[in-house]
């Protein structure tokens, strides 16, 4: 399973990008790269454990709604912009930005870097 190559490539190719990261729904990280020089006072594995707890809930409501599946989340605070796109039932990968950052090209790296890191599952 190579997925850091895909992540560093995330992460490089978006503006403002902090990190990039495959999680299980389990909290456990499977593979995580994050920028060089950016703020270490960013806790991002531990909120992402958090965010992982989040999705499944969300994922749990949308059942009973009928909305059908949940396929993104994105979490925006002051301090991070936070992407989440679900690659299949039991892993996420998530990109997290600076507030700057561009969030559109964001969604859109992820959604092409989905198939790349699947196929590594």
């Amino acid at each position: 399973m190579a997925f850091l190559p895909h992540l560093q490539a995330v992460v490089q190719q978006v503006s403002g990008a902090i990190a990039c990261g495959v999680m299980g729904f389990d909290g456990i990280s499977v593979e995580n790269y994050q920028a060089p020089n950016t703020t270490d006072d960013l806790e991002l594995s531990i909120a992402w454990v958090e965010f992982a707890n989040l999705l499944g809930q969300l994922q749990k409501a949308a059942e009973p709604l009928k909305t059908g599946a949940v396929t993104e989340v994105n979490i925006n605070t002051d301090r991070v912009l936070t992407v989440m796109r679900l690659l299949s039932p039991e892993y996420f990968i998530v990109l997290a930005l600076t507030p700057e950052g561009n969030f559109g090209k964001g969604r859109y790296a992820l959604r092409l870097a989905m198939p790349k890191v699947k196929a590594e599952l």
